[in-house]
């Protein structure tokens, strides 16, 4: 089998990659002799986790959840506004439009507002993750729920099957690669979302720790943060690559 089209090829190459880049950044730093304040070393960045004052570990956990719980907020909402969507033509005719305009507006406008409506916290954070990655999630399903061919819907429904049934048994597992595209667009989107959230206002989290350090130019705690910011969509991205494997692509080998 050639490397370059095998499973562990795929991955050792994006192995690679990050090591080339990671060696490109100690070169850059080391060669050029950088000042520290402008961009630290790897080494530096590293030792930046050990500063016990930053509280990685709990500004960490403040930010996942706030990415997790919009992402998982938005992907709750955008398949069941899709699938009503589905169910009423006229509901789709009255809201989408609206919905539209509502995703235009710009979320950094909307984070004052949501601050003034719910103080800081972890809640405003997750509404904004929420509110920038529904609207992937709700195209993207609603476009593979109509691409179910109508004569298998018309036959469940000749036998008499109710719409739960015609749901979950004909039209999610047939959209299911069109809402994992959605799900992994937004994943991209609810990080970003929480974190401008965090720099709009916030107490807590590792985008407020970048605003705090950012004053003491202490540059090597805002690589890290970065850093762990990337982890954590990471982290997300590949939870819905795995589950998009366990659930379309293993199916689609079985069948």
């Amino acid at each position: 089998m050639d490397l370059l089209n095998s499973k562990l090829g795929r991955y050792t190459l994006g192995v690679i990659a990050h090591l080339l880049l990671l060696l490109a950044w100690y070169l850059f730093v080391s060669l050029g002799e950088v000042p520290r304040f402008v961009m630290p070393s790897p080494a530096d960045t590293l030792a930046a986790l050990f500063v016990p004052d930053y509280g990685w570990w709990a500004n960490t956990l403040v930010t996942a959840t706030e990415i997790f719980g919009g992402y998982a907020l938005a992907l709750v909402v955008g398949v069941l506004l899709a699938l009503l969507f589905t169910w009423s033509k006229t509901l789709e005719s009255l809201m989408l439009p609206l919905l539209v305009t509502l995703n235009m507006i710009p979320k950094v406008a909307l984070g004052p507002l949501i601050i003034v409506w719910f103080k800081y916290g972890v809640f405003p954070n997750s509404m904004m993750a929420f509110s920038i990655a529904v609207f992937p999630i709700l195209l993207t399903t609603a476009r593979g729920l109509r691409e179910i061919e109508p004569e298998l819907l018309d036959l469940v429904r000749s036998l008499r099957g109710s719409r739960w049934q015609l749901f979950t048994k004909i039209q999610l597992p047939g959209a299911l690669p069109y809402v994992f595209a959605g799900m992994k667009v937004a994943a991209i989107l609810a990080v970003a979302g929480a974190i401008v959230g965090e720099f709009l206002g916030s107490d807590r989290g590792l985008g407020y720790l970048m605003l705090q350090v950012q004053v003491t130019l202490d540059t090597p705690a805002m690589f890290m943060a970065v850093i762990l910011i990337t982890l954590l969509g990471m982290l997300l991205y590949g939870i819905v690559m795995l589950l998009e494997h366990l659930f379309v692509v293993k199916d689609a080998r079985v069948s």
